[in-house]
């Protein structure tokens, strides 16, 4: 019988998300953070940045979640590469994490992949 729970999303920087990337794949689940920039409610697309980089967000299947541009934001879902090669994160979950420290979460993230190789 497969496995019909979702992955957990590995944790990834934004930074870590570009075409020559493991992690740029089709339909790998991922965690990501960054700071919500913009945000549509007609087509629930928002865009999350870190430092220079930036990441669409489809929010289409969150409820409870009010979005706040400018606020700090962790999704996790699939990424989805679209005709032109531009990433797009179906998000599962959003939860605002306003507070937290990102160089933190980044060392956090480095020490993760540490213990677990």
């Amino acid at each position: 019988m497969a496995n019909s729970q979702p992955e957990s999303g590995a944790p990834i920087t934004l930074q870590e998300l570009y075409p020559s990337s493991p992690f740029y794949k089709e339909a790998v689940s991922l965690r990501v953070t960054g700071m919500l920039r913009g945000y549509s409610v007609q087509t629930a697309i928002g865009v999350i940045e870190d430092g220079e980089k930036s990441l669409k967000i489809n929010t289409q299947h969150l409820r409870d979640v009010s979005f706040r541009v400018g606020s700090v934001y962790q999704f996790i879902g699939e990424l989805h590469i679209e005709r032109n090669n531009e990433a797009i994160l179906q998000a599962r979950t959003g939860t605002n994490v306003d507070g937290i420290d990102m160089n933190l979460y980044r060392k956090t993230i480095e020490l993760l992949r540490q213990f677990l190789k």
